[in-house]
């Protein structure tokens, strides 16, 4: 697979990881605005999923097993994971971080364009495995940076992370018991080098306009509403951007706003 998501990828891990190198012991202990993670339990947690990835692409067989064990109950997985591998050295951590999204983007790679991966829903491409990738990335990396006060630049990535929102708008309705509006919505987002991304029809009735930036935090759930320059036209859109999450699974608390939290 030769597709340009896998270099973005790759570079949202490297910045992520140039922000980690310098961290001290004690630092990787600092809880971050995920109640109960620590900067390690993100890293850990990245790593972890990394490898299940990988494991996806390159022996589906053994990740239809452990899906099968997910769902027999093993409903706390993803926090058991990013507590074992918070447990050792961050030297040791940041390494197999390294070695499995290494591993991962080697695998993705060679991928013959059309086949379909598996995962916890249904099957992706590996270009839509990669962006996944990348947005969670992206999102974790935030969490450690909010908790490390590391201010970080919004780049030309994060339109992959806007897509994924803006695709993942029923899904939002649907993981709530909602039923999704018929009518489609359209996005306008102020990218981080001046120009414009959109998304949907361009005769919407209804659209979402705002910060690149911005709708990132909000579909990831990394920041609350009230404190992004996002603005909602028509009923369905503001409802929309009350419950707007770009990844599978529950949406969780989300964050406070920031005065609530302060």
């Amino acid at each position: 697979m030769d597709h340009p998501v896998l270099d973005d990828l790759r570079d949202e891990s490297e910045e992520l990881d140039r922000v980690v190198a310098g961290v001290g012991a004690r630092e990787w202990g600092r809880g971050t605005p995920a109640a109960g993670w620590t900067v390690a339990h993100q890293v850990a947690h990245l790593a972890w999923t990394d490898e299940v990835a990988l494991m996806a692409v390159t022996d589906p067989g053994r990740f239809a097993s452990h899906v099968a064990e997910v769902a027999a109950g093993a409903h706390d997985f993803v926090d058991r994971a990013a507590e074992d591998g918070a447990r050792v050295e961050p030297a040791v951590l940041v390494e197999r971080w390294r070695g499995g999204r290494r591993a991962l983007w080697d695998a993705l790679r060679g991928l013959p364009d059309g086949v379909r991966v598996p995962w916890y829903g249904p099957p992706m491409s590996g270009a839509s495995l990669a962006t996944a990738r990348l947005m969670e990335t992206w999102a974790h990396g935030q969490d450690v940076a909010d908790a490390l006060g590391v201010a970080r630049e919004p780049t030309a990535r994060l339109r992959h992370v806007a897509r994924i929102g803006w695709r993942a708008r029923d899904y939002a309705y649907a993981v709530r018991g909602l039923t999704p509006p018929e009518q489609r919505f359209r996005v306008v987002l102020d990218a981080p080098d001046g120009t414009t991304w959109t998304y949907g029809p361009e005769d919407a009735a209804q659209y979402v306009t705002g910060p690149a930036l911005d709708f990132c935090l909000l579909v990831t759930r990394r920041a609350h509403r009230a404190d992004l320059a996002l603005r909602a036209h028509g009923a369905d859109a503001d409802r929309w951007l009350d419950i707007a999450q770009a990844f599978a699974g529950p949406p969780g608390a989300g964050r406070a706003p920031r005065e609530a939290g302060a």
